[in-house]
């Protein structure tokens, strides 16, 4: 396996940007935002669809200019010289790369010789990225148009094994596990974190919120183009690791009885779609299972579950447009509401 790092200070920002906006029209995009990526480290980016999270990846790799804010990728200064920011950045875009007519051996072996490898070793690097990410039986196999030769899934693990074929500073990948399988996304998502340990500071694009917890370091969540939180998966999970999670499953009506309380604190509450998220502790597992086990009796429910409580709670809580439910008092709530919609989101 290649598995050469790069000689970064491992306190240092490889990514820094403050007070970032950029507008399209009325609609702001990103508003305000500011964050850090050091090297060595992986933080995720979070956030719905039109968060503004691909409109912040495009203007860190030069594609769009803000129209306020700076941003520098390591020591060079991104909006006034892009192109000297560029040189120290891989990007893994949303979209498939643009390889028909290759295959993935040749593909990998053009992005490392253009990072500046030789021949020699842009070969052995293919062969080593080919094996992490066990794509091997296709190394050979030749992308055809219109999605002919191979699948969505080797496309993409083509695409980010192209964008790690050298080790940069910053790696920027956006959403690197769409289309993929779930035992290969297992093994991009150990790539993910190799990378960071080898040095890069990554900055991961994705809405997989229950996937990347366990691989970043820290987190960012955007909502509406503007940043809502950030910290570690612990802080941002906030609460304690013995609490627990009661997933409700409602019935077609979608009529929750947990908003007539359930007799014992609930720390959180999300409701999205039939859907109910509650947060409680683990000292109330017996009373919530009893609550739960009562009214799935009574046909108010369809199903429930009791686990850990997990990152997507407080990330839901987080990004849901939301209105107050009656509840106790002291209990965090959200609920869905139609959101405001215009043709110039759909820049975001």
């Amino acid at each position: 396996m290649h598995t050469d790092g790069i000689r970064t200070d491992a306190s240092a920002d490889v990514l820094r940007i403050t007070g970032l906006t950029r507008r399209y029209g009325r609609v702001v995009a990103n508003d305000d935002i500011s964050l850090r990526v050091r090297a060595g480290e992986v933080v995720g980016l979070l956030g719905h669809n039109g968060a503004g999270k691909t409109t912040l990846v495009s203007q860190v790799v030069g594609l769009l200019k803000p129209d306020a804010g700076e941003i520098r990728v390591g020591s060079a200064d991104a909006v006034r010289n892009p192109g000297s920011a560029r040189r120290h950045v891989a990007l893994q875009p949303q979209a498939h790369a643009p390889i028909d007519g290759l295959t993935p051996r040749a593909a990998i072996e053009i992005a490392a010789r253009l990072r500046g490898l030789s021949s020699r070793d842009a070969r052995a690097v293919a062969v080593d990225l080919a094996a992490e990410l066990d794509i091997g039986p296709w190394l050979d196999q030749r992308a055809l148009p219109e999605g002919g030769g191979l699948s969505g899934g080797i496309r993409r693990l083509t695409g980010f094994a192209m964008a790690v074929a050298a080790p940069t500073p910053l790696l920027i990948l956006d959403e690197p596990t769409n289309d993929i399988d779930a035992s290969r996304r297992r093994l991009l998502w150990d790539a993910v974190r190799r990378r960071g340990d080898l040095g890069s500071g990554v900055l991961l694009v994705t809405h997989n919120v229950a996937e990347a917890e366990r691989i970043v370091d820290e987190l960012v969540i955007l909502d509406r183009g503007r940043l809502v939180a950030d910290g570690s998966p612990a802080r941002l999970r906030g609460t304690q690791d013995s609490d627990l999670r009661l997933e409700l499953q409602l019935p077609p009506e979608g009529v929750d009885p947990s908003e007539e309380g359930l007799g014992l604190p609930v720390l959180r509450r999300v409701r999205t779609g039939r859907r109910t998220l509650l947060t409680v502790a683990a000292s109330e597992a017996a009373a919530a299972v009893s609550w739960a086990t009562a009214h799935h009796a009574e046909g108010r429910i369809e199903g429930f579950s009791l686990a850990p409580a997990r990152l997507e709670d407080a990330y839901l809580a987080l990004t849901e447009p939301s209105v107050p439910v009656s509840d106790a008092p002291g209990v965090a709530t959200t609920t869905p509401q139609a959101a405001p919609t215009s043709e110039e989101a759909s820049h975001v």
